[in-house]
């Protein structure tokens, strides 16, 4: 059995390293792609969007695929919502695992404010700090924001909306009781639209970053 394991935005596979290694001590075959424009610098993120993302982690799930008769799609963050696509547009994926997943459309008013920065000619915004609850535990995560790079991103969540249902295989999500980044009720929301069977779990000593 393989696993695919996805990265969230402005993150890169160190961020999601834990898991991938558990996984290959367990004797799992283990994709874990770097986004494209992730893990290298800011600059490199810039001109890049969420088809950009998808494209590398459907090619990710494509070569597991042609090694590993069972696939298992895992994700973080944006790396949850880019899982949940593959289980949605490829219905002999064996189960999604999704650590708190960015599931709900953004408030749209957000989305405009950003777009308004981008028109504006504004390219990055400052990033906060990465939400981990080990005080010992590093992410190297980009210190600011692509503006265009992030509006994609909401546009995707609003367009993954109507694929929600489509996901039918088994599905466990994992949400932290506290988490300053994703709402926990985009857990809840994936859980209720869903169609295959849904197990739940609660992560008590993580934030956002939970494979920290």
């Amino acid at each position: 059995m393989g696993v695919v394991v996805l990265h969230g935005f402005g993150g890169s596979p160190a961020t999601v390293r834990p898991l991938a290694e558990a996984l290959v001590g367990a004797g799992y075959s283990v994709e874990v792609p770097r986004l494209p424009g992730h893990g290298t610098s800011v600059d490199d993120m810039v001109p890049t969007r969420f088809a950009d993302w998808w494209a590398a982690a459907e090619q990710a799930y494509f070569r597991l695929a042609a090694r590993c008769q069972d696939v298992v799609v895992a994700g973080c963050s944006m790396g949850g919502a880019l899982a949940v696509r593959l289980a949605a547009r490829h219905p002999e994926v064996a189960a999604l695992v999704c650590v708190n997943p960015m599931a709900r459309p953004v408030d749209p008013a957000l989305t405009e404010m950003v777009g308004l920065m981008v028109d504006a000619g504004e390219v990055v915004t400052p990033a906060g700090s990465p939400d981990l609850a080990d005080p010992d535990a590093h992410e190297p995560a980009y210190d600011a924001v692509p503006l265009a790079a992030l509006v994609s991103l909401h546009r995707a969540l609003e367009e993954l909306q109507p694929e929600l249902g489509r996901v039918a295989c088994p599905v466990l999500v994992m949400t932290s009781a506290q988490d300053h980044v994703v709402d926990p009720a985009d857990s809840d929301h994936l859980a209720a639209q869903v169609t295959g069977p849904v197990e739940r779990v609660t992560l008590h000593r993580s934030y956002h970053v939970a494979t920290l």
